[in-house]
């Protein structure tokens, strides 16, 4: 898949994209966006596009649409049109990756992530010459951190877990839980041929590693990641890493994974114990793919009732976006320093 090019800063095309992401925080003139704002607009499943420190970046690099066309109200290309300075991947499944080498090409972004996801995403578009940067790889020691700084942000990226099946846990009362499929919605906006096209050759793609983000700026920290792993059973160590970690303000993580059949949503609880935010919103819950996924309501209940077994210290406000109608809605996580 190739995008259009994106003009230089200015570019009429590059100011209606961060005015429609990021709202009145962009400048109606230049694009350029306001540095004492953070604003997040939700793509869909776990991808952001983020201004934060005067730059915009995007966290993770893909539209839903294997399943339908237009449920999310984007495009790859106006996410190319927003030139981020950078691209932050997760992990490397289609799902989270998958429109990642056009976007970059087209906006002059750098990726990082694992050295196995810069190469996959340099494969998407062949003799592309967009730059990456590599924290670690997929041998990298789960729970070791990598510092880099992008502009005026500070960024650490934690190697940790992807979501996978274990046996119940007996020492948790989380109870299990699986939505009922919603296909309705979804049928309504049938893939076109094109779509299909463009995302069907990456339904293969590997994982390659995951990645943590925590991003700072002086008077707030963010943290996000697209996968909420089994670490109680498989790495409990890199809870210390997490808690270890400057404290968060507003924590973005996945909520949906294949442990929830067995454990609930205990994983995503202990994400949420270990790094102590101030504020949490969910992500990776929306109703794309009918069968193992339903609309981001459906774990609203589960999800308060998780996050009540907390101690009251250690309970962050919920911020629960739903779909359709919170994509690209920059109102609902706007934050003034």
């Amino acid at each position: 898949m190739r995008l259009e090019p994106v003009g230089d800063a200015g570019d009429a095309r590059t100011v209606a994209a961060r005015r429609r992401f990021f709202g009145d925080a962009a400048d109606p003139e230049t694009g350029a966006v306001r540095g004492d704002r953070v604003v997040l607009s939700w793509v869909g499943c776990t991808t952001y596009a983020l201004a934060l420190g005067g730059s915009v970046f995007l966290l993770d690099a893909w539209v839903p649409r294997v399943t339908s066309s237009g449920y999310v109200p984007a495009t790859p290309q106006e996410l190319a049109d927003l030139r981020p300075t950078a691209i932050f991947i997760g992990h490397g499944h289609f799902d989270h990756a998958g429109d990642a080498g056009a976007i970059a090409e087209a906006g002059g972004a750098t990726v990082y992530g694992t050295a196995e996801h810069c190469a996959a995403i340099r494969a998407q578009v062949p003799e592309s010459t967009f730059p990456t940067e590599a924290l670690g790889d997929a041998h990298t020691p789960i729970g070791q951190r990598h510092e880099v700084t992008v502009g005026a942000v500070a960024v650490t990226a934690v190697r940790h877990l992807h979501s996978a099946r274990t046996p119940e846990d007996p020492a948790d009362e989380a109870r299990r839980f699986f939505p009922r499929p919603e296909p309705g919605p979804i049928l309504r906006h049938r893939p076109t041929l094109t779509d299909l096209r463009q995302t069907l050759p990456r339904l293969l793609d590997p994982e390659g590693g995951v990645l943590l983000y925590q991003f700072r700026i002086p008077g707030f920290t963010l943290t996000w990641h697209d996968s909420a792993g089994p670490l109680t059973e498989k790495a409990p160590e890199v809870f210390d890493v997490l808690a270890g970690l400057p404290s968060t303000d507003v924590h973005i993580g996945a909520v949906q994974g294949y442990n929830q059949i067995t454990n609930g949503l205990r994983d995503p609880r202990k994400y949420v114990e270990a790094l102590g935010p101030s504020l949490f919103v969910p992500s990776h819950h929306d109703n794309w793919l009918p069968g193992l996924t339903a609309s981001a309501a459906t774990y609203d209940a589960p999800l308060r009732a998780e996050l009540a077994r907390l101690a009251p210290g250690r309970r962050p406000e919920l911020r629960t976006m739903h779909d359709p109608t919170d994509y690209l809605s920059p109102d609902r996580l706007t934050f003034a320093l």
